[in-house]
């Protein structure tokens, strides 16, 4: 069960979530965080028992978490050097970043050839699969930045949300190497995480702003005050755009080997996105939120409906006539699917806009984009 060790930083947002346009204000619902396990609890407030570190902020709901003032006027500190475990989902990942935001290294080791073996995440395999790589990501990360575990200042760790058997292999390695070396840990919220990677990566990017959250099970759409205050403006009520992708690749046999959504969309520029009339999601309700099942569903019911034996036979097999009608299928799904991706983000602006009227930035992450708003 070997897995690579790919030393990389995120590529450029996907297309499918790079549409930020204006347009309604409803009332704002604070952004609560899922707390971790209680598995997951337990080993953060063991683990900070035996060192300097108090009980991380993350593990409180966002909504109530403030900062101080003596915290968002300090300096960065150049000196402070923090190694980031992440592990909650299928990706063994590990970072070493200053201070004042310098990423040092960061590596990341893939499972690709397990979500093609299993048709997607195996939380079991993906489990042993961290467990047999973590300490070699941990120590390259280590490594290419040309440090050792004596010269850190803290640990941070994912503890949710994700996977718990995965996240657990994150929190054992981050309690092995704080023990280790008398060090801080900091429990990092997934979510919160993705809301504040544009910082780390747009030096000019300040509070207010707003922040579309993609990753495979969630979309949140947030407006970030300061660290720790947050108002979530939409979210998921049943199935995220990721998973709408992947499993729509899945049906159509593409290979998954390099991820459902970059397959879905090199098949789609083959295709015809107006040959299928899939309905947009939730246009009758005005507000923020997202929804892909309809849609997903939509899609399984297009490619029964023309007999596309795509579970048997791989888009490398398929006839030029069936490989066609899967490129359109894939096509009108994306389509659709990113104008519902679209509307959202019109009127999270618009709303966002009223609440903060000083508001300047838009940032998408999953994998990091910023756009001004003139």
């Amino acid at each position: 069960m070997a897995a690579t060790l790919l030393p990389t930083l995120s590529p450029p947002i996907s297309r499918a979530a790079a549409a930020f346009l204006l347009l309604r204000r409803a009332p704002a619902k604070p952004f609560s965080c899922l707390r971790p396990p209680p598995a997951l609890r337990r080993s953060l407030s063991s683990a900070s028992s035996s060192s300097p570190a108090t009980a991380p902020p993350a593990l409180r709901p966002l909504s109530t978490v403030a900062s101080s003032s003596a915290a968002r006027a300090a300096p960065a500190r150049r000196d402070l050097l923090m190694l980031g475990i992440e592990t909650s989902c299928d990706d063994t990942a590990a970072a070493v970043v200053r201070g004042d935001g310098e990423i040092l290294s960061q590596v990341v080791s893939s499972q690709s050839d397990l979500l093609v073996r299993y048709g997607g995440v195996a939380p079991k395999m993906a489990e042993e699969a961290h467990a047999l790589v973590i300490d070699q990501v941990v120590q390259k990360a280590l490594d290419d930045a040309k440090l050792s575990g004596s010269d850190l200042s803290a640990v941070a760790v994912t503890v949710g949300p994700g996977l718990s058997l995965c996240l657990r292999v994150g929190v054992h390695k981050a309690r092995q190497v704080a023990k280790s070396f008398g060090l801080p840990i900091v429990g990092v919220h997934h979510m919160e995480a993705h809301a504040l990677v544009s910082r780390l990566v747009n030096k000019d990017l300040d509070f207010p702003f707003l922040a579309l959250l993609i990753s495979g099970g969630h979309n949140l759409l947030v407006l970030a005050h300061s660290l720790g205050q947050y108002v979530q403006l939409g979210t998921t009520i049943d199935d995220a755009i990721g998973e709408a992708y992947d499993k729509t690749a899945r049906w159509l046999g593409l290979d998954m080997r390099k991820g459902g959504g970059p397959a879905l969309e090199e098949l789609a520029l083959d295709g015809d996105p107006d040959s299928i009339k899939f309905r947009v999601p939730m246009r009758q309700h005005k507000d923020c939120n997202f929804s892909y099942a309809g849609l997903k569903t939509q899609v399984r019911l297009a490619i029964e409906s023309k007999n596309l034996s795509a579970d048997d036979i791989p888009i490398s097999s398929a006839s030029e006539e069936d490989r066609q009608s899967r490129a359109n299928i894939a096509a009108s799904f994306q389509r659709v699917a990113v104008l519902h991706l679209e509307e959202r983000c019109q009127r999270a602006v618009e709303w966002a806009l009223k609440i903060e009227p000083s508001i300047k930035y838009f940032g998408a992450s999953h994998q990091t984009s910023t756009l001004e708003l003139a």
